[in-house]
């Protein structure tokens, strides 16, 4: 809340360079596995809970030569889910001498403030997305019921941990994973965005370190191609995009996933549903029953970003920053494989 700006003793003639050496935070990619890579800006300002209705169908039928008046029936039924809401605020008090103290260094205050608390707040926006406001009620993607909780196994050659492990391995598993996740949703054969986000260090290592080894047999891309290159080239001949995010709050996160080992964790996501159907006999004809909500990772909140309320006092100006936010949700859970690397 306070602004800090020292006075200073400087030699006289000098140069001043106009321009700020500012602390940087990671940029996060979070909100690429979320459905159109953002928030769902739909809450009212005290909503405090999101319901979502549920519809199940289980359908019987008769087949016989003859005609019989006793039949079976289609039995739907419908439940709800919910999640719940949180109000997220910070504030900052100055006045004109904090923001003359400040010009002394090139800083404009007020906006400096402003940015501040909105790092603070999309900060937080993430942490609540990933692990939830209120863990033990659910919350958050790393905490979604019936999720699937996959370890990295050891590698051909016995290597257990990412740096030591064999790429052309990693690719191959990681491409197991996702065949798991599309094939859980019935997904497979269908166009599919795919995000996956982790740790710079276990992303990067696939993205620019691990070269596939040439072996005895030839590897997709073995010896030119790296393992996320593979994973990128092999899943797109089949239409399915992947999505590369980081987020380095998920290093030695694995042993706080319920099934999962001490390591990083790396998320494996399907943010949105592609409906499959098939033309003229279609199985999942049910499926097209509107409206159907095809975001699989949601994460609510009232305003795109945060609302400032400016208040006069007696010494300056108190400056309020607000939005309400849910926790990160995916009501169906067969969209995200939670995976735990060792490094």
């Amino acid at each position: 809340m306070a602004s800090v700006f020292n006075s200073r003793a400087l030699v006289h003639p000098h140069f001043m360079e106009p321009d700020l050496i500012i602390t940087q935070a990671q940029a996060s990619g979070y909100m690429d596995v979320l459905a159109d890579h953002g928030l769902r800006v739909k809450l009212g300002p005290i909503d405090k809970v999101i319901y979502a209705n549920r519809i199940d169908i289980r359908t019987q039928v008769q087949a016989n030569q003859g005609t019989s008046n006793v039949l079976p029936s289609a039995s739907i039924v419908g439940d709800f889910l919910q999640t719940a809401t949180y109000t997220v605020r910070t504030r900052n008090e100055y006045n004109e001498y904090d923001i003359a103290e400040a010009g002394d260094y090139n800083v404009a205050l007020p906006n400096a403030y402003r940015l501040a608390m909105r790092q603070g707040t999309f900060q937080f926006i993430r942490n609540a997305g990933l692990y939830g406001i209120n863990a033990a009620n659910s919350e958050g993607l790393l905490n979604t019921p019936n999720a699937t909780v996959s370890n990295l196994p050891p590698d051909p050659y016995g290597n257990t941990t990412l740096p030591t492990y064999d790429a052309g391995a990693l690719g191959q598993w990681f491409l197991g994973q996702i065949q798991a996740t599309l094939s859980r949703m019935y997904n497979l054969g269908t166009p599919q965005r795919i995000a996956i986000l982790g740790p710079q260090r276990v992303i990067g290592q696939m993205q620019l370190q691990n070269i596939i080894q040439v072996t005895s047999y030839q590897r997709p891309g073995a010896g030119t191609a790296t393992t996320a290159q593979e994973i990128s080239t092999v899943s797109r001949e089949f239409g399915y995009e992947i999505e590369w995010a980081y987020d380095d709050t998920l290093i030695g996160q694995g042993s706080s996933v319920a099934g999962g080992a001490a390591g990083d964790v790396v998320l494996i996501v399907v943010p949105e549903l592609n409906v499959p159907e098939m033309p003229g006999i279609n199985t999942n004809e049910f499926a097209k029953l509107s409206p159907n909500l095809v975001a699989n990772t949601l994460q609510y909140a009232d305003v795109p970003a945060p609302i400032e309320v400016t208040t006069p006092i007696v010494e300056g100006l108190d400056v309020t920053s607000t939005m309400r936010v849910s926790s990160g949700w995916c009501p169906r859970a067969q969209a995200i494989t939670i995976a735990t690397l060792p490094y």
